[in-house]
């Protein structure tokens, strides 16, 4: 029974320095985040003359939760190597290890302290953040733009009952859509196809007005009714918003919000889903790969070299700076249409699965 408390003594020990570091790591990190942010965007807030309560309430206390999760995985691994580099520097490890306690038995507080941080980031990414966004990207637009307006030609577009739209170019500035199409091929046959010099979309009715429009309507006969005139109301499933989204935007929808919008842009051939795919995938992924580098980091540290805790530190930051890397490299494979999203964000946390394995195997127990 002795025996049996003393392990869990020695749990606690090793979470407890695993989950302090870790926290202390990612506040410093937050804190130098806003310190560089500031400034970087002041005569941004200064010239769109933001108070300091959206300053504070709307971005920053929004735009720090945002940051410590994207990089929450890359500080576990660093907290790992740093106290466990020092755990094995002061024969800590070699002490435990002496005394009965299995390498796999030593790794269980390592995995129960990732599992927590890799839920607690799963739960921040799927419900807290995206709401958080939303405050956070809408002062984004409005006192830290971007772009002046978006543009945007060659559109294509498939909404509901096998409805066709083609765009030749869409202007934000004015939220118009010039050289219009609209075409019915409901049944698989073309039924009619209206065609507008421009459609300019009204936001506050959400409807289209089409100017120079004219329908030719196919019967399937030999004569095909024609309809013009200069101006015409319509509604489609069609919004501003569809031009508009980018990976800031989507970063602001909810888990329900996200898998509809990736299941609209599929039917319409939107080639722009990848970016929703991409953010889906990467909410699961990042927490994920906390487990992973976790086991990476321990079979990283647990072997005394000459060179201290810098050796380990240096191997450390190389790894989690490389894993950053291909995250990035992995989303390129998305957006150019050469892996699916499933299998692209994921390939980061795959070959470091088989490198984490291969290290843990090999490391002196």
């Amino acid at each position: 029974m002795s025996h049996f408390r003393g392990l869990q003594r020695l749990d606690w020990y090793i979470i407890r320095k695993f989950l302090v570091t870790f926290f202390m790591a990612i506040l410093l990190l937050a804190v130098i985040i806003v310190i560089f942010d500031i400034s970087e965007k002041i005569e941004d807030f200064v010239r769109t003359e933001a108070t300091l309560h959206e300053i504070v309430f709307d971005y920053y206390v929004n735009f720090v939760p945002f940051f410590m999760n994207m990089y929450a995985p890359m500080f576990v691994f660093l907290t790992v190597i740093v106290f466990t580099s020092k755990m094995t520097q002061n024969s800590e490890i070699v002490a435990i290890l002496s005394s009965g306690i299995s390498y796999h038995r030593l790794m269980v507080p390592y995995l129960v302290s990732a599992v927590f941080i890799g839920l607690l980031s799963l739960g921040m990414g799927l419900w807290i953040i995206p709401k958080a966004n939303v405050p956070r990207v809408a002062f984004e637009q409005k006192h830290v733009p971007r772009t002046k307006a978006y543009s945007g030609r060659d559109l294509h577009y498939k909404l509901e009952n096998d409805h066709f739209v083609y765009i030749e170019s869409f202007s934000g500035y004015n939220n118009t859509a010039y050289n219009f199409t609209l075409e019915d091929l409901s049944g698989g046959q073309l039924h009619s196809k209206l065609s507008a010099e421009s459609a300019q979309y009204d936001t506050v009715t959400g409807t289209w007005r089409l100017r120079n429009w004219f329908i030719r309507d196919y019967s399937g006969g030999l004569e095909d009714k024609i309809r013009s005139g200069r101006q015409m109301d319509t509604v489609l499933s069609l919004t501003r918003d569809d031009f508009f989204r980018n990976k800031h935007t989507i970063e602001a929808l909810d888990e329900r919000q996200l898998d509809q919008l990736i299941k609209t842009q599929i039917q319409r051939g939107d080639a722009s889903v990848s970016a929703a795919q991409i953010e889906r995938n990467n909410r699961y992924a990042l927490p994920f790969s906390a487990i992973i580098l976790t086991i990476l980091g321990v079979a990283l540290s647990t072997k005394k070299k000459r060179g201290g805790m810098g050796w380990n530190l240096a191997a450390g930051i190389a790894l989690g700076f490389s894993y950053i890397l291909f995250m990035q490299f992995s989303e390129m494979f998305v957006m150019t249409d050469t892996l699916p999203a499933s299998v692209a964000i994921w390939l980061p946390n795959y070959l470091f699965t088989v490198i984490a394995l291969v290290l843990y195997f090999k490391a002196p127990k």
